[in-house]
C-alpha cells in the first residue's frame, strides 16, 4: 500500500473533528447519509454566506431562528455561537480577564480534579487523547478549567465541564473565547447545571418526567413501575449536553439550537429519544434493561442522520414554550 493510500485509509476512520470511528461504526449508513447531507450543507453554507455577507454578525429574527435550526455551517459556528448567546459581547467588555485568571493560583484540589480528567476527556479523539498531548489540547482544557474554577469558586469544577470545553475548542480553536462561551452556557443558558449540589439539573431532570408524563402518560407509568427515576436515563444527557449520546454532527446540531434558544432544546430533544423509544422502553423488564436500551440510541439510524433527527425533534415535541418549562421548573423546585 502506497503512502497515499495508507494516509486516505487512516483519514477515513477518524471523522472532521478528530473522533475516531468505533469497531462497530456503520460506515454503510454514513457514508449513504453523507451522500445525501453534502447538497444540504452546500445550499446552507450559500444562504449562509449571504446573511453573514457585510456584517459577519447576526440579529435575533425569525429568519435567524430557522437558519439556526437547519444548522450552522462548520465554517460560522464558532462565531456564530460567540455572537447568538452574546458570548462575544461578555469578551469584549471584559479585556484581560481570561489571562489574569490564568495567572491566579487554584486551589491545589480542584486543579488535583482537573488533572484526573484531562486524561480521561474523548480518548478517542486525536486531539486529546494522551499520546497526542504534544497538540497543546490537554493543555488548553486545563487552563480554561483553571481560569472558571478561579473565576467560579461556587462552583469549582464538576465532572461533564471537561467534555463540555473539550468540544467548545474543537469548534472555536480559542481558549478565550472557549472560557467566556462557557461563562455564558453555565449562568444564564443552564443555571445550576454545574454547581456542587446539581440543584438547576436535578430539577430539569424532574421536569423532563413531567412533560413526559404529559406527552406519553404510558411511558411515564412504566418508568415509575419499574422504579427507574429519569435522572438514571438523562443526566448524562443533560451534563454532558447530548456528547457521546448521540453522533456528533446531531449533537453539534443540538448545540446550534442551545445557544440560540437556550435550555429548551435539551427538552425536545429529550422528548424525541423517549418518544421514539417507546416500544423499546414498555417493553423493557426492570430499570437495568431500560438504562442498557437507552445507551444504544447512539447507534439507531435516525440519530445518524442529524437532518432528519432535528427536523422530527421539532414536530414530535410539539410546540414546548420555556413559560411552561418555567412554571414546571417551579412545581418541582418545590418537591426537591
Amino acid at each position: 500500500m502506497s503512502a497515499s493510500n495508507s494516509n486516505d485509509l487512516h483519514r477515513s476512520e477518524i471523522d472532521a473533528y478528530g473522533f475516531k470511528h468505533g469497531e462497530d461504526f456503520d460506515y454503510d449508513s454514513y457514508e449513504e447519509f453523507m451522500s445525501r447531507y453534502l447538497s444540504i450543507l452546500a445550499r446552507r453554507a450559500s444562504k449562509w454566506n449571504k446573511l453573514l455577507s457585510g456584517s459577519g454578525s447576526v440579529k435575533r429574527s425569525s429568519k435567524v431562528k430557522r437558519y439556526v435550526r437547519k444548522g450552522i455551517p462548520n465554517e460560522h459556528r464558532g462565531e456564530m455561537w460567540m455572537c447568538v448567546s452574546k458570548a462575544k459581547k461578555l469578551m469584549d467588555s471584559n479585556e484581560g480577564l481570561y489571562q489574569r485568571l490564568l495567572g491566579q493560583e487554584l486551589d491545589p484540589s480542584i486543579q488535583s480534579e482537573i488533572d484526573i480528567d484531562l486524561h480521561r476527556t474523548f480518548p478517542e479523539n486525536i486531539y486529546f487523547c494522551n499520546d497526542a498531548a504534544a497538540s497543546g489540547k490537554q493543555d488548553s482544557l486545563r487552563n480554561v478549567l483553571k481560569a472558571f474554577a478561579n473565576h467560579n469558586p461556587e462552583i469549582g469544577y464538576c465532572q461533564g465541564l471537561n467534555y463540555v470545553v473539550a468540544m467548545l475548542l474543537i469548534v472555536l480553536k480559542d481558549e478565550e473565547k472557549s472560557f467566556f462561551l462557557l461563562e455564558k452556557l453555565t449562568k444564564q443558558i443552564l443555571v445550576g447545571y454545574y454547581s456542587k449540589n446539581l440543584r438547576g439539573l436535578n430539577v430539569d431532570q424532574m421536569v423532563l418526567g413531567e412533560l413526559v408524563k404529559l406527552r406519553n402518560p404510558n411511558i411515564a407509568s412504566h418508568m415509575e413501575n419499574k422504579m427507574a427515576p429519569w435522572s438514571l436515563v438523562c443526566m448524562k444527557w443533560f451534563v454532558c449536553l447530548y456528547l457521546d449520546i448521540l453522533p456528533i454532527e446531531t449533537t453539534l446540531r443540538i448545540w446550534d439550537c442551545l445557544f440560540y434558544e437556550g435550555p429548551k432544546i435539551l427538552f425536545r430533544v429529550a422528548l424525541t429519544l423517549v418518544l421514539q423509544n417507546e416500544e423499546s422502553i414498555l417493553t423493557a423488564r426492570d430499570t437495568s434493561q431500560i438504562v442498557e436500551r437507552f445507551r444504544k440510541v447512539k447507534s439507531q439510524p435516525l440519530n445518524m442522520d442529524c437532518h432528519t433527527f432535528m427536523q422530527k425533534v421539532f414536530l414530535d415535541s410539539q410546540p414546548l414554550k420555556m413559560a411552561t418549562i418555567d412554571k414546571l421548573r417551579s412545581e418541582c423546585e418545590q418537591n426537591l
